[in-house]
């Protein structure tokens, strides 16, 4: 079992930053490919950004790319989502996941292939 907890939401202004922690413990988190979702107001939960084990492949949905990295340390069991430039619509909920298959496979399946998830932390970004 794995248990995962996010921090580092909360209200910014648009083009501001944030940076999302992903605090892992159980099983280490270097045994899974790791990601983030998030899920609007009114909408599905939807791939934000995967890294593999090594953190050697990385991949994410075309709305965040140039803005949003990945990154993990698998020595502090923790992932991080650095959010640059941020829109309004990226206001969601940010689901921090864990997966035993890859993280190629994270997102192109999305959530079908998620072993554990966290329970999320809200960014809101004001216009």
């Amino acid at each position: 079992q794995v248990q995962l907890v996010e921090s580092g939401g909360g209200l910014v202004q648009a083009g501001g930053s944030l940076r999302l922690s992903c605090a892992a413990s159980g099983r280490t988190l270097g045994a899974y490919a790791m990601g983030w979702f998030r899920q609007g107001p009114g909408k599905e939960r939807e791939f934000v950004a995967a890294i593999s084990r090594s953190g050697g492949s990385i991949y994410y949905t075309d709305s965040v790319k140039g803005r949003f990295t990945i990154s993990r340390d698998n020595a502090k069991n923790t992932g991080i989502l650095q959010m640059n430039n941020l829109k309004p619509e990226d206001t969601a909920v940010y689901y921090c996941a864990a997966t035993s298959s890859t993280a190629q496979a994270m997102s192109i399946t999305g959530m079908s292939g998620i072993n554990y998830w966290g329970k999320g932390t809200l960014v809101t970004v004001s216009s």
